[in-house]
C-alpha cells in the first residue's frame, strides 16, 4: 500500500511539473486528428470522440511516466511501456488482416502454433489457392480446388472473407475457432520459423482456451508486439548513446503499425535496431574491455536478422568498424573475419532453401515473374541495369520517403488515396532533426561513418535487386518496394551523418524531452488516423 501511495504521489507531482509537455502533446494530436477527419466522421462521432479521449489520457500517462524515468539508465522501461500501450490499441483497432501480406503471415503463424517449424507442402483436397491479379494493383482472388498446399486452420476462411473489415462490420468474429484443417497455397515458407514464434504463442493460447476466432489475430498481434517492445527495450538499454534516435525509428507510426501485426516485419525492425544498438555498444566500449564472445553475439544477431531478410546479412560487416583496441584479444580481426565468413556461408545455405520455397506460394503463379529469365534479360540488355540504378535512387527513393504514413492495403482503394501529406511532412521534419541534427549526438570516426553508409547502400540496392528478380515482370521495373523494408537503415543515419547547428546547442538539455512528446504524439496519431478512416 505504501508503494502504491508513493507512486500516486510521485505521479501527481510529476503531472504538474510536466504540464507544459503534455499540453503540447494535446495540441499536436488535436491538430493531426483534425487533419484526418472526413465528412463521414462528422455525423457519426460516437467512436472517434471516445478514442480521442482515451488516447489523450494515455499519452499524458506515458509522458508523466517518462518524466518519472527519464534517466538514461531507465529509458528502456519507458520504451517498453509506450510501445505496448499504443501498440495494443493499434492491434485491436486496425481492421482484420489489414497489414500488407498479413493474411499469409497469419497462415504461417498458425502453422507454427501447431508445432510445425518448417511448413510441409502436401497434397490434399480443399486447397485454398490465392491467385494474384497483376492488372488489379495486387488484389487477391480466391478459389477452392483439389491441389496442394499447407495445412492450416479452417478458420482461415473467416479472415479471408472479412479481410480489411472491422469487427463491427461482421458478426462472424464471435464464432469459435474451427480446428479442422484446410490447405492454403501460401504460407511464407521461405521465412525462418523464429520470426513467427511470438505470434504463434498468441494463436496457440487462443485455440487452447477455445476463444472467438478473432482472438487468433488479436493475440497473435499482441504477442508479436510485446516481443517487439522487448527487443527495442533491450536495444535502448544496451546502447550507451543515441537512445532517442533509435527509439524514434522504433516508434514512428509505420514501425508500430508493423509491430502490432502478425507480420515478420516486426522481427526485422526489432532485430535491426537491436543489432545497431549492439554495434554502438561495441564501438563506444572502453579499451581492452571486450571479449571474443561479443563478436559472436553480434554475428548471431546479424545472422538472425539476415535470415528474415537476406540483404540485412550485410549488417555483419559493421563489426569491422569497431576499433580493434576495444578488445582484449589483439588477434580479434581474425575472429571478426571468421564470424563474417560463417554468417555469409550460412546465409548462402539458407538462400538455397528459401529461394525455391518461393515457388510454393501465389508468387509462383505470376506468369510474368521469372528470376532466371530476368537475369538473362539484364545480361542481354545491360543498359537496363543503369536504368534500374537511376530508378531506385530517384523514383523509388522518393516513394520510400513519402511512405512513412501511407499504409498498404490490398483490396481497399482508400489506402492508395489517403496519403496524409500533412502528417507525413511533420514526421519528415521530426526525423531530420532527430536523426541528422540530433544535438546530443556522439562522435563516430570517418571509417565508421563511411562504412555504415556503404552497408546502407548494400542493403538498399540488394533489396531492390531481389525485388527486381522476384517481383517485377521480365523486362519490367515495377519493384513493389515499401518503406517498411528499410526502416532499420534509418537507425544508422545518426552514425553516418554528423551535422550540427550551433544555435541548436542551447537546446541540448531539453531536446530529448520534446522528442519524447512527439514520439508519443505520432503513435497517438496512428490510432486516430485509423479511427477516422474506418470507424
Amino acid at each position: 500500500m505504501l508503494e502504491v501511495n508513493g507512486f500516486a504521489k510521485g505521479f501527481s507531482e510529476t503531472l504538474i511539473k510536466s504540464k507544459k509537455y503534455w499540453i503540447i502533446y494535446l495540441i499536436v494530436i488535436t491538430i493531426t486528428c483534425l487533419s484526418t477527419i472526413k465528412f463521414k466522421n462528422l455525423p457519426n462521432p460516437q467512436f472517434v470522440v471516445p478514442v480521442f479521449i482515451i488516447i489523450a489520457f494515455l499519452g499524458i500517462f506515458c509522458i508523466v511516466y517518462y518524466f518519472m524515468h527519464n534517466s538514461k539508465e531507465e529509458l528502456y522501461k519507458v520504451a517498453f511501456v509506450i510501445i505496448v500501450c499504443f501498440g495494443i490499441i493499434s492491434a485491436l483497432i486496425v481492421p482484420i488482416v489489414d497489414v500488407s501480406d498479413e493474411l499469409e503471415h497469419l497462415t504461417r503463424a498458425e502453422i507454427t502454433s501447431q508445432g510445425v517449424l518448417f511448413p510441409h507442402w502436401v497434397n490434399g483436397e480443399h486447397h485454398l489457392d490465392r491467385l494474384y491479379n497483376h492488372s488489379d494493383e495486387g488484389r487477391y482472388s480466391s478459389r477452392l480446388n483439389t491441389d496442394v498446399g499447407f495445412e492450416t486452420s479452417q478458420s482461415h476462411m473467416f479472415f479471408l472473407k472479412n479481410r480489411e473489415h472491422t469487427v463491427f462490420e461482421t458478426s462472424d468474429d464471435t464464432a469459435r475457432i474451427n480446428k479442422s484443417t484446410i490447405l492454403d497455397g501460401s504460407a511464407f515458407e521461405q521465412n525462418p520459423f523464429y520470426g513467427y514464434l511470438p505470434q504463434a504463442i498468441g494463436i496457440f493460447l487462443a485455440k487452447l482456451f477455445d476463444m472467438n476466432v478473432i482472438w487468433m489475430l488479436w493475440l497473435g498481434r499482441i504477442f508479436n508486439l510485446i516481443f517487439y517492445a522487448g527487443l527495442i527495450s533491450l536495444a535502448i538499454k544496451k546502447t550507451p548513446v543515441l537512445k532517442i534516435p533509435l527509439l524514434c525509428v522504433a516508434c514512428i507510426p509505420l514501425s508500430i503499425y508493423q509491430a502490432a501485426s502478425v507480420s515478420i516485419d516486426s522481427m526485422i525492425i526489432g532485430l535491426g535496431i537491436l543489432t545497431i544498438a549492439y554495434f554502438i555498444y561495441l564501438y563506444k566500449a572502453d579499451a581492452d574491455s571486450l571479449e571474443i564472445k561479443d563478436v559472436a553475439v553480434f554475428c548471431v544477431l546479424s545472422f538472425l536478422l539476415g535470415l528474415c531478410k537476406l540483404p540485412y546479412l550485410a549488417f555483419v560487416f559493421l563489426i569491422l568498424l569497431v576499433p580493434k583496441g576495444n578488445f582484449k584479444n589483439k588477434n580479434i580481426l581474425m575472429y571478426m573475419l571468421l564470424g563474417i565468413m560463417i554468417v555469409a556461408l550460412l546465409g548462402v545455405l539458407w538462400s538455397t532453401y528459401s529461394t525455391p520455397a518461393l515457388m510454393h506460394s501465389w508468387r509462383s503463379k505470376l506468369n510474368y515473374m521469372n528470376p532466371s529469365l530476368q537475369l538473362e534479360f539484364l545480361i542481354n540488355h545491360p543498359i537496363k541495369i543503369l536504368y534500374f540504378l537511376k530508378q531506385i535512387f530517384t523514383f523509388n527513393l522518393g516513394s520510400i520517403l513519402s511512405g512513412f504514413f501511407n499504409f498498404f492495403g490490398a483490396n481497399n482503394p482508400n489506402h492508395y488515396s489517403d496519403h496524409y501529406t500533412f502528417i507525413t511532412v511533420l514526421i519528415w521534419i521530426f526525423l531530420v532533426f532527430t536523426l541528422l541534427f540530433y544535438p546530443n549526438k556522439s562522435e563516430f570516426n570517418f571509417k565508421a561513418r563511411f562504412g555504415s553508409l556503404i552497408i546502407v547502400l548494400i542493403v538498399y540496392v540488394g533489396t531492390c535487386f531481389i525485388q527486381l528478380l522476384t517481383w517485377a515482370d521480365v523486362g519490367g521495373s515495377a519493384l513493389g518496394i515499401s518503406t517498411r523494408y528499410f526502416l532499420p537503415l534509418f537507425a544508422l543515419l545518426p552514425i553516418i551523418v554528423s551535422l550540427k547547428i550551433k544555435k541548436f546547442d542551447g537546446f541540448k538539455e531539453n531536446y530529448d524531452k520534446y522528442a519524447m512528446v512527439f514520439i508519443i504524439a505520432f503513435m497517438a496519431t496512428l490510432i486516430l488516423a485509423f479511427t477516422t478512416k474506418y470507424y
